[in-house]
């Protein structure tokens, strides 16, 4: 059956990709979580969607160009004031780590889709960082790789050839099947309207080795809940739950 999965959280209701987040869309019932991460200036994993911070926090900057410590200093929730749910303690959300999210998921078997944003800053040793972090902090979990960039899918594979990767795609590309095989792939990470407007045949032999992003709408939750998709990417994973168990009917 197909796998809800909160993107970036919970992000339609909460500040993306914080540990608020994380937990909210864990106790709205998902199985796996959407996660970005970057490498900061000193090394460290964090979990952010942009290149800079700007956008989701109240600071400026590349993350290549910032330590951690920088980085933790600033507030990763003020920015989500026109949020109905906005709460003041939202305001002490910080960047959190790799390492912090993945001992949040302690103790439950939430999968992970860990977006590595190689596109703009390849960030050099980032691969063998995450790999390293992954099998310390989290060597049972379920977890998928996935990025634009294919390079980094492949030096993912070539340090662990046990890694699922999963590429990730917003144009047609012919001959998926080709790509699967040759780089090893472990599923494909389509853009909704990439997977919505395939030949009904060829989106069904993608189906069971695909996730679907960013599917928000009832309407497209349900066309690809019907299709069996792994899993949906939605920024409102209440509204996924509900679909899915109303389809399987779970009450």
């Amino acid at each position: 059956m197909t796998k809800i999965y909160g993107h970036r959280g919970s992000k339609g209701n909460y500040p993306e990709n914080t540990l608020l987040g994380f937990q909210k869309a864990i106790e709205q019932g998902v199985e796996g979580l959407e996660i970005d991460v970057h490498l900061t200036k000193d090394g460290e994993i964090v979990v952010i969607h942009d290149e800079t911070l700007s956008r989701t926090t109240d600071g400026e900057g590349a993350i290549k160009d910032c330590t951690l410590a920088e980085i933790q200093q600033l507030s990763a929730g003020n920015k989500f004031q026109h949020f109905a749910k906005y709460e003041s303690t939202w305001n002490q959300e910080k960047v959190p780590t790799l390492q912090e999210v993945m001992q949040l998921l302690d103790g439950t078997d939430i999968e992970l889709n860990i977006e590595l944003k190689t596109y703009i800053h390849t960030y050099p040793g980032i691969e063998e960082r995450l790999l390293s972090e992954v099998q310390r902090y989290a060597p049972n979990r379920k977890i998928i790789y996935s990025s634009f960039h294919l390079p980094t899918l492949f030096r993912l594979k070539q340090l662990d050839s046990n890694a699922d990767i999963a590429w990730l795609l917003q144009d047609h590309v012919p001959h998926l099947a080709d790509y699967m095989t040759t780089f090893q792939l472990e599923g494909f990470h389509l853009d909704k309207d990439l997977m919505l407007d395939a030949d009904v045949v060829m989106s069904k032999q993608l189906a069971s080795y695909t996730r679907v992003w960013t599917v928000n709408k009832e309407e497209e939750i349900n066309q690809l809940l019907q299709l069996g998709v792994e899993a949906i990417i939605t920024d409102y994973p209440e509204i996924a739950v509900a679909a899915k168990q109303s389809i399987i009917g779970v009450k």
